[in-house]
């Protein structure tokens, strides 16, 4: 995989439905149904970044965001719940190693909408996405310590657990243990579409 055909992908970015969800490029109208969440100590606690102090703040986010579609560097989708057409969180790729062929993942979802399954639902088809698409070898996924909910999603969807990294990242003032589980691209086709 080359990053220069990673980037042309990403440009234009490709909208991806399931039964209840739509995958989409995020837009500065999303402003509000981000901020409801953004806002969140709770929503942030187990992540890198600090909760959104305004809906000013995710506004300009956003804007920044479209310049990196444009760009062709940045992998996320808004996850849009269909029958209510809100944006009810984001799921992608942060990273690429396009040396080894790999990825990571990441996702979050608002908590007025989680334990409905919709992580694992969105999640699924940027795998499939990531696999088929753009023919990676291995995906993986990160967590912090404590982030039970997140490692859940992970093992639904057939992730393997592969360690601890013990206080590896310092975060928001506190040394943080970060864990990682991956799947590769063998074991999804055999999982999902049941190739021997």
């Amino acid at each position: 995989m080359k990053k220069e055909a990673v980037i042309k992908r990403f440009k234009k970015i490709p909208v991806i439905e399931t039964e209840r969800l739509r995958l989409r490029r995020m837009r500065v109208e999303d402003c509000a149904d981000m901020f409801e969440y953004s806002k969140r100590q709770d929503v942030t606690e187990y992540l890198l970044w600090s909760p959104h102090p305004n809906k000013t703040h995710t506004k300009k986010y956003l804007e920044y965001i479209k310049t990196r579609y444009d760009d062709g560097e940045f992998y996320d989708w808004a996850v849009e719940l269909k029958s209510e057409q809100k944006m009810i969180g984001t799921c992608g790729f942060t990273t690429f190693d396009f040396t080894n062929n790999s990825a990571e993942v990441g996702y979050v979802i608002n908590p007025v909408y989680r334990g409905k399954g919709y992580a694992p639902e969105a999640l699924l088809e940027v795998m499939m996405f990531g696999f088929l698409e753009l023919n990676l070898h291995r995906i993986e996924a990160r967590y912090m310590d404590g982030n039970d909910a997140s490692r859940r999603v992970m093992d639904k969807l057939g992730m393997k657990y592969e360690g601890c990294a013990r206080s590896s990242l310092f975060v928001k003032g506190q040394y943080r243990s970060i864990n990682t589980c991956a799947i590769l691209s063998d074991e999804f086709i055999k999982r999902y579409l049941k190739v021997e």
